[in-house]
Order: C-alpha cells, then structure tokens, then sequence
C-alpha cells in the first residue's frame, strides 16, 4: 500500500503511521519507504502535499530527506533545504532565511509590499517588524511563482529547533500546496515539542530497522566484526541505524573479535557524543574554525566562510569535513549541513571560549545588515561589560516582544543586562526581563529570580511601575493571591514613579493595565479610584487601547457607551496584530460590549500558539475569551473543553489565581444543564477561594452562576438574593461590570419572587443608564426585562421588540428564555395558539443547547397549552385551602422542606399537595405557578371554605 492510499485512511490511535517489512536495496532497510515517500510527493513534486516524517534520534530521519531530495532534483525539482539550528530558536526567521536563500535573486520580481516585507523578516535593513501574516503570503507568492519554472521541493530537518517565526510561516505554507507544484517534507523527533502547526497534516512515524535490515547494514559496513560483538551492537543499537553505524567504529580490536568482554561500552547516548567529539577534534585547526562558524551561524550558507578560489587553504579543510562526513556541501545551492544535530553540539564542545567569541565577532560582521543576528551574536562574543552591545540587544529584544515571542525577549533583554556597565540599566533590562516572565512566558520562577537580581543590581527599581507589576502577577499567583497588597504596590509605584505620568513610557502603561486587572479582580470602587486618578494625569492622553480597556471594562455602565468609538479604533486592525499581549488585551476591551466575535479568529492563534510551547498567560487570557463567547454564542460542548483546558494550563504553569474564571464557566455550564449541587458546589468554591484574598470580582462571578441555577431549579428568592448581591435592584452598582451580565436574571427572579416594584425599578435603571446601545446582548437583555414587568395588555408588544432586537438568533439561551417568558404571559392571557408557537421554539432550543431544566419548563408549559385547549372558559379551578397556601408559598420560590416548616407539616405531605394540584392548574411544574395562581379568579373560593 503506497502512502498516498494510506494518507487517505484512519490513522492509529497514536495518529502516526508506521511502516514494517521494507526490503533492503540500495538504503539499506529503507528502499520501500523511500519509494512511498517519494510516491506520494508525487513525481517531481507536482502533487503538492506536504509530510511530515517523526522518529528517534538517529533512526534516518535525515538520510531519508536527503535520498528523497536528490531523486526528486534528478527529476527536474528545485530543491530548497532548511534545518532548525539548537542555537537559533530564538532567532526569528532563522529558518526562513536558510530556506530563501537560493531564492535571493527572486525577490527583486515581487511587487514592493511583498519584497519589504520579507527583506525585513531576513533582517535586510531597519524596517519595522512585518505582520507575519504579510511574510507569510509573500512567501507563498514567491514559492509559487518559483514554480512556475519547475517544480519546488521544501526540505526542513530537525523541525523542533526551528524558530517560531520560520514555523509559523512554515505551517501556513503547507496548508495551501494543493493545486501547486510544490512539495514539502520535514523530519522531528518523535514526541518533539515545536512551533510547527503539525495538526491536520499527513504524518508518518520512521520505525527502526527491522532485525534483517540491521544485521544487514552491519554486515555490510563492517564484514569482520565477530558475531558476538555483532549481536551486542544490535541490542545496543536497537534497530537504530546511526547507533548500527558508529558503534563498531569506536570498538577496539579486540572488541570487535569478541575475545574481549564488551559489558564494560558505555551506554549509546554517551558513546555516540564522544565519538563525534574525538572526530572534531582530529580535524586540522582550520577546519574546526570553519565548522565552529556553521555551527554558530546555523543557516548552513557558505558564504559566512567567504571562501574565495584562491584560498586553498580553507578549501582544503573544508574538503576533509566532508570527506570525514562531518559536513555534508551542496555546490549547487552552496549549503553546508551538519549530517546530526550532535555533530554541530560536538564542534562547539571542542572550541575554546576564545575561539567562540571570535566566531560571534566574525558573524556579527557578517550579519551587519541583520540587526537581531547582529545583536545576538555580538552579545555572545563580549565577555565584559558593554553599553554599546547591550543597548543593541535590549533594542532586539523589544522588536522580538512585539512580535510576540515573549522567550526571546526574554533572553535578549537578560543578555543585555548581563552587558550593561551601569547597574541602573542593568536592574531596568532585567527588571524588563522579569515582567515578560511573569506577564507572558508563565515561567514564573525564573522572573521571580530575575526580578531578585534586578534589585540587587539597583535596589531603586524596587519602587518601578514594571517591577511592582511583576511582584504584584507573582503575588496574585503565589498561595496567598492577596490583591489588596497587589494593588498597594502598583498604586504606590505609579504614583510615586520618575516616570513623569508619560503615557509614552511603555513601563508605566504596563504597569496600568496590570493595576486594571487588579482592580477588576478586587471588585470594589475604591480601588479604581487611583486607577482613574492615574489615567486622567497621562500626557498628553492615555494611549488607545488603555484608555478603551478603562472605558469598556471597569464601569461600562457609566462609560462603556462613550467608550465604544476608542473600540472600533483599536479593532480596526486586530486581524494583523502579532503581539499575542495586544490581542488580548483588545480582547479585554471586547467581553462587555459584546464584541468578542471580532477577535475570535486571532484568540485562536494565540491559543494555538500556546498550545505550541507560546506565551502560557496569553493562552489563558485567549481561553477566557473564548469561553465567553462561545457560553453566549450557545457553543457549550467547547466551551466545556476550553474550560478545561484552561485550568490545565493555569496549574501547569503556576497561573493559579486564573483558575477560578474557568471555574466559573463550569459553574455556569452545570447549571444550565441542570447538574445544580455540582454548580453550588464549585460556585462556593470560588467564594472559599477568593473572600480570604479580596478578589470580590471573582464572587460577584460566583453569584452569576448561582443566580442561573436558581433560576433553573425553581430557587427564585435564592436567585433574587444572589443577583441582588452583585448590584441591588433598582440600580447598577458602580464598577460591578457583571451586573450588566445579570440584569435580566434579576428581574426575572423579582417577578416570580412577587417584587413588581423593585423589578420596575430596575427595568428603568437599566432604561435611564443607555446599556442598551453599549451592545446587542445588552439591548436584547434591557428589551426582555421591560417585556416581564409589563401590563398584560402591553406584554406581546414588548416582547415583540424584544424578539426583533439585531442579532438576537446570535443569544440562543437569552433568546429561548425571552421566548419562554412570552409563551408562559400568552398561555395566562388565553392566547393558548400564539403561546404554543413561542413556547415550541424556546423548547427546540433549550433542547439544541442541552439546558435541561429550561428544557423540562418549556415541554410543561406546551403540556398545559394542550389541556388549556380542551377546558372551556367557564371551568372554575377551586382549591383548597391547604392547597392554596402551599401553591403561594411553592410559587414564591420556597422548597417543600421550607414550606413544610411553616405551615408544620411533612415535607413528603407537602409534595403530595404539589403533585394533586398540579393537573388542577393545567401546568406540569412548579415554575409555572406564579403564572397560573395569577389567572384564578381575584377572590378564588377554596373548597371546604
């Protein structure tokens, strides 16, 4: 079976496909896969797939991509190889630049937008950072175009070393090869983390040699080893073949006659790393500074040994690398490659420190026109103090930030630091270093032992706007999670700071979005009072995104509306934005009004990117998001997952004060499901959690969930008392964002709890505030709640506007429960025909969504619509007056052990009450007997009266 009809099949649970029983021709053991290799890459490349082969170290891997490389060049194809290199991963478009690079002179045929934006990727000049998206397609363009020629094979070893840049670009590449004549094959170590996007392309696991390919292969390279010392390499060697090939070279003689006793070689890892030590170190002097310079380069060009023709010296030294296949030279796209990543890691063991540092040097010439290649190497070539080399390394690092790879700011700035002459700018950079670690990375620990080493550099940063950001993120995720210290620290630092109140000062703005984090977390108005108090003194004005985030987030129901035009601003250009911080962040200014579907796309690229090994905190913030809005959206089965996710993540990474937000999606998704005890119970866990570290806005969340599984359950006072706790009726408390979230909630627990009065006054709190122009949801929700309160004989109207509210079908569940509250008013006014009609949509959607207790209240209405049509409108409905008094009681959200107690009965005699004056009602559950108590007659006349 060919791999072309295997990739068309189910893969094994592991996803990988294996291949067994492969004849040995002319490689040894690994002819047949070779053969399906190149099969389905399709002859020349013209097939346009893409493959991903995965295996242990030394198993092939690369012999595979170099045998499918040369017969698909002999087949006419245009090859371009590229390797992730150990020491470049931090590097962006490290790979991107091996890959390119025969394609130079290509570039001058793409039209400006594309050639600027991949000359600035390479490092070609001093333009800013390109949107990878841009590089991407440039990329494709310019592949595609080579196409046009002949056909494109992309070769890329040792994938998880690869920058995260190179991979991005990589991956969006394979993903669109059909209809082209361009091929692409890549190899990683089996269960190898890396930037690459892998999921949803063929992939292929390289086995070991099977028994008869292994004593084959050894019996050929080494015709006289003994049998005993045969059999020992391969248990030793274990199918793997560069173990097969290098263990009998480092045996000795005796060894390999098998007279001696071979228990005493030492275990593979360690013989095969000092037999390509003692290869390097055989080499002449020359060579082993030309090979330390590929090494350090990593791009395998040949040009960074500027060997010209009459320098036979170094031609020569080149010559016996290769010859000792060491190095591996391609003359016809001038490349050099390592043939296995410990060879490079074994060049670089040998030298000396002096011998490296003026390698770097030699690079950072050579890649004078790369500013981040050149900072990077110069970095590793100064062993002292240097501001010079420092600045540019902290310059590099920002521009690294801004494309989102936090960990390698994060290396560049500590560099820096270890550079800078003046501790000030030392305690600054590692103090920058720091925040990045604990903002973004989710290596806590290490920023917490850079942000050490910052004070004791320059005890003054203590007292920085970023150092108290990135003591109060370790605070918030230390144990004691206090955020009441938390924001002690970042108000005395942002008021007391140098900083000058410069809305320019990129540290003193981060400082204040971590304090509106704070604040929000907190819960309480008196903590944003220095928040704003900051705000209002940034000059000239607060920065954009800052300012929406302060506008929409903290008291949207005093601001939120004005607030929406510095929105629309800071989204105009989301779908290009890099940095996985800003992506969030906007993200922030988006979840109360309603605006999360306009960052969808780009929160699941960073949390695809976190998934890949990316910036763990930005993971989460994207998780957040996307649990919101996939709870409003109706999209539950996911949210489910992402909430799990999200709590794996936090606990991973030590990010343990986030936990509770996706506790709280739980929460409210076992609710809505009906699982009631198992919504308490974690709605009372974030309570237990977050009372003893003042994170009130985590309780207020809480209630929410409580609020809903009241209502679901029938608990209408609970649910009065829980949503009335996040702001009191008749008002919307300042800063509490989440009772915008509940507003309906509390009306509907009002209503059927008996409080018209203080329903109708939150109704026209909700009208005199403007909420509903602040989003959709909102405007369905204030639509809604005015709907409940009113007059019968205004109710179909309202609930009419209600229902015709824009993007109303966008809220399934809001717009079910809208749906419901009509058909439950129709039914009580008579109007059984148009209630079943209301009543039969919000059933089929309570259904869809799996929202089983609204669910069971819709299917009991749409039963009593059924016995409403058979009874006349002269039937008289008589209770007794036990059974009167229980229907009250029942009906004002009381349970039956409550009711019991008041009225000194059993709670069994109580249900029995329940159960025998339900038929007379026509209903089928007690949530509707508020409704249904509401249509007897004024005075009814109980039986036995």
């Amino acid at each position: 079976m060919s791999l072309a009809s295997r990739a068309t099949r189910p893969a094994p649970a592991a996803g990988r496909v294996s291949f067994d029983g492969l004849s040995p021709p002319e490689v040894v053991g690994r002819a047949r896969l070779l053969q399906e290799i190149t099969a389905f890459l399709g002859p020349g490349t013209a097939g346009g797939r893409a493959l991903l082969l995965s295996g242990e170290p030394g198993v092939g891997k690369t012999v595979l991509l170099r045998e499918t490389a040369e017969v698909m060049a002999s087949a006419g194809a245009l090859v371009l190889p590229a390797a992730g290199v150990q020491f470049e991963t931090e590097l962006a478009y490290a790979g991107l630049h091996q890959l390119l690079f025969p394609l130079n002179d290509r570039f001058a045929r793409l039209g400006d937008t594309h050639r600027k934006a991949l000359r600035s990727a390479l490092g070609f000049g001093g333009d800013p950072a390109p949107d990878r998206l841009l590089v991407s397609n440039a990329v494709l363009f310019l592949l595609r175009r080579a196409a046009t020629e002949r056909p494109v094979l992309i070769v890329v070893d040792d994938l998880p070393w690869l920058d995260r840049a190179s991979s991005a670009v990589l991956a969006f590449v394979a993903r669109r090869l059909a209809g082209t004549r361009i091929g692409f094959l890549a190899a990683s170590r089996s269960g190898a983390e890396t930037f690459f996007e892998r999921a949803g392309l063929t992939e292929y696991e390289v086995p070991p040699l099977d028994h008869g390919a292994a004593v084959e292969l050894v019996g050929a390279r080494f015709p006289g080893l003994a049998a005993r010392a045969r059999r020992h390499v391969l248990a030793q060697a274990q199918g793997n073949p560069l173990a097969l090939l290098e263990l009998p070279a480092v045996l000795s003689g005796p060894q390999r006659g098998a007279p001696t006793d071979l228990a005493a070689v030492p275990p593979l890892p360690q013989r095969l790393q000092s037999l390509h030590v003692s290869r390097v170190r055989g080499l002449p002097a020359e060579a082993r500074r030309l090979l330390l310079l590929l090494a350090l380069d990593g791009t395998g060009e040949l040009d960074v040994l500027r060997i010209r023709p009459e320098d036979r010296e170094r031609l020569r030294a080149l010559e016996s690398a290769a010859s000792d296949r060491l190095i591996a030279v391609d003359d016809t796209n001038h490349r050099v490659t390592f043939p296995h990543p410990l060879i490079r890691a074994a060049v670089v063991e040998v030298s000396t420190l002096t011998e490296r540092c003026q390698a770097h040097r030699a690079l950072a010439e050579i890649r004078a026109e790369e500013p981040e290649l050149r900072a990077w190497h110069l970095g590793e070539a100064t062993l002292s103090p240097d501001e010079r080399v420092a600045a540019l390394l902290e310059k590099s690092g920002h521009r690294i930030a801004r494309r989102g790879d936090a960990a390698g700011a994060v290396a560049a700035l500590t560099r820096a630091a270890e550079l800078s002459p003046r501790p000030a700018d030392r305690g600054r950079r590692l103090t920058e270093a720091a925040y990045l670690g604990a903002d973004s990375t989710g290596e806590l620990r290490a920023a917490a032992e850079l942000l050490d080493s910052a004070r004791r550099a320059d005890p003054n940063v203590t007292g920085s706007p970023l150092a108290a950001a990135t003591a109060a993120l370790l605070l918030l995720n230390s144990g004691d999670g206090d955020v009441d210290t938390a924001h002690r620290l970042l108000v005395g630092a942002i008021e007391t700071g140098t900083h000058g109140h410069d809305a320019e000062d990129g540290a003193l703005v981060e400082a204040m979005h971590t304090l509106l984090l704070v604040c929000w977390s907190g819960g309480r108005v008196a903590l944003w009072e220095p928040f704003h108090a900051a705000l209002h003194r940034l000059k000239p004005a607060p920065p954009p995104l800052l300012s929406a985030c302060a506008r929409t987030f903290a008291d949207p129901a005093r601001t939120g509306v004005a607030g929406l035009k510095e929105l629309d601003s800071v989204l105009a250009g989301i779908r290009d934005e890099e940095d996985p911080g800003q992506v969030v962040r906007v993200g922030t200014a988006c979840v109360y009004p309603d605006r999360l579907a306009e960052v969808r796309e780009v929160s699941w690229r960073v949390v695809r990117q976190g998934r890949r090994g990316g910036p763990a905190r930005r993971h989460i913030d994207a998780l957040m998001h996307l649990c919101l809005d996939d709870f409003l959206t109706g999209q539950w089965e996911e949210a489910e997952r992402l909430a799990a996710e999200g709590l794996r993540v936090c606990e991973e990474h030590r990010y343990r004060f986030f936990s509770w937000y996706f506790q709280y999606h739980q929460a409210l998704l076992a609710g809505v499901h009906g699982r009631f005890e198992e919504s308490r119970a974690l709605a009372d866990r974030i309570t237990q959690w977050a009372v003893p570290r003042g994170a009130l806005g985590a309780v207020a969340l809480a209630n929410h969930a409580r609020v809903l599984t009241g209502l679901g359950d029938g608990d209408y006072e609970g649910a009065y008392h829980h949503a009335a706790a996040i702001s009191p009726a008749g008002r919307l408390a300042s800063h509490a964002p989440h009772a915008l979230w509940a507003c309906m909630d509390l009306v509907e627990a009002a209503v059927h709890t008996q409080r018209t009065a203080e329903a109708q006054a939150h109704v026209r709190a909700l009208r005199e505030s403007g909420v509903a122009a602040f989003s959709p949801r909102l405007a369905l929700l204030v639509a809604g709640s005015a709907a409940l309160v009113s007059p019968d004989d205004r109710a179909p109207r309202r609930f009419e506007q209600a229902l015709a509210v824009p993007g109303a079908e966008r809220r399934p569940f809001d717009l079910a429960r809208i749906r419901l509250a009509y058909g439950e008013r129709l039914r009580r006014m008579r109007s059984v025909t148009e209630a079943r009609a209301q009543l039969d949509a919000a059933a089929e959607a309570f259904e869809r969504l799996d929202a089983q207790p609204w669910a069971a209240r819709a299917a009991g209405e749409l039963r009593a619509t059924r016995r409403s049509l058979t009874r006349t409108t002269h039937d008289a409905v008589t209770l007794t007056a036990q059974e009167l008094k229980i229907a009250q009681l029942a009906a004002s959200g009381l349970t039956n052990k409550q009711i019991a107690e008041r009225l000194y009965l059993s709670p069994r005699t109580v249900g029995s009450h329940l159960y025998q004056l339900f038929p007379k009602l026509g209903i089928a559950s007690r949530a509707a007997l508020r409704d249904a108590l509401a249509a007897l007659p004024r005075h009814p006349t109980p039986e036995g009266a």
